[in-house]
């Protein structure tokens, strides 16, 4: 399978993406898509050809084979790789609906832009981020589920029992190299969990961020109005217009008065 054209599309989505996005994308290119390709795929190359069962009963290895494998992990999990990268797309076609969008209001009115910046990730563009996200730790937790519903559990026994027609009886079934592809199994759905993991806190964090602005909204908007209904109409009289004379001094200034009045007539008289 070629992965080129989907890494191409994907890598545009980086520009897009929360620092939790960028490490969940090359998560899914380093630890999944290069270990898929480059390893996985030859591992399992020859289950089929290389399962033994311990009979000559013709058709018994097949039934055997399709009970035991009843999906290959490969296709399983390029599968599991296709739904999960795909909602990604999704924020990309929205950026390029705005950008066509703003294209065409720029046109009709003259350079001015009905988006400042087709890319931020504000009203719609913000739902369809979050609702991605969704959409990829779901579709992750669906298929590991579905892993562990076929074959009971993330483990390959290197023996298998088969008791299916046309098989004479019970027969022992063997895989080839199941200890090694017990260990790639596990790498897959641990770097599946942990894609899980940062979907998570990705969405933690957009909301936690849409939660903060609306909290310090609602707080300068509060406070606004609080200045609003508590603003002073007059100003206050200075304080020298509320002080009080004192008595004392007043008696004092009366007495001075009068001495002067009593030195102003003896001076008249001595003339």
């Amino acid at each position: 399978m070629n992965w080129s054209g989907l890494e191409s599309l994907l890598s545009g989505v980086n520009k897009y993406s929360t620092a939790f996005g960028r490490i969940w994308l090359s998560m899914v290119f380093v630890l999944r898509v290069l270990v898929f390709v480059v390893a996985a795929q030859r591992v399992w190359g020859d289950e089929s050809k290389d399962f033994v069962c311990n009979t000559r009963q013709p058709g018994c290895t097949n039934i055997c084979y399709d009970h035991i494998f009843p999906i290959s992990h490969i296709r399983l999990w390029a599968l599991q790789l296709i739904f999960v990268t795909c909602p990604s797309l999704m924020v990309t076609a929205h950026v390029k609906f705005r950008e066509v969008k703003d294209r065409k209001y720029v046109e009709l009115h003259q350079g001015s832009h009905l988006y400042a910046n087709p890319g931020k990730k504000r009203g719609g563009l913000w739902w369809t981020y979050l609702l991605s996200l969704v959409f990829k730790a779901t579709f992750d937790t669906a298929f590991l589920y579905i892993l562990y519903r076929i074959y009971h559990g993330y483990d390959l026994p290197r023996l298998s029992k088969c008791s299916l027609e046309p098989c004479p009886n019970t027969v022992d079934c063997f895989i080839s190299r199941p200890t090694e592809k017990k260990i790639f199994m596990l790498f897959m759905v641990i770097s599946s969990a942990l894609c899980i993991f940062m979907c998570i806190c990705e969405m933690v964090y957009l909301v936690g961020k849409r939660f903060s602005k609306l909290f310090r909204v609602r707080h300068e908007n509060q406070r606004l109005i609080f200045a609003d209904q508590h603003e002073l109409t007059e100003l206050a009289p200075p304080r020298s217009q509320y002080r009080r004379t004192d008595p004392t001094l007043a008696e004092s200034q009366l007495s001075l008065n009068r001495k002067e009045k009593v030195r102003e007539g003896t001076t008249t008289t001595t003339l």
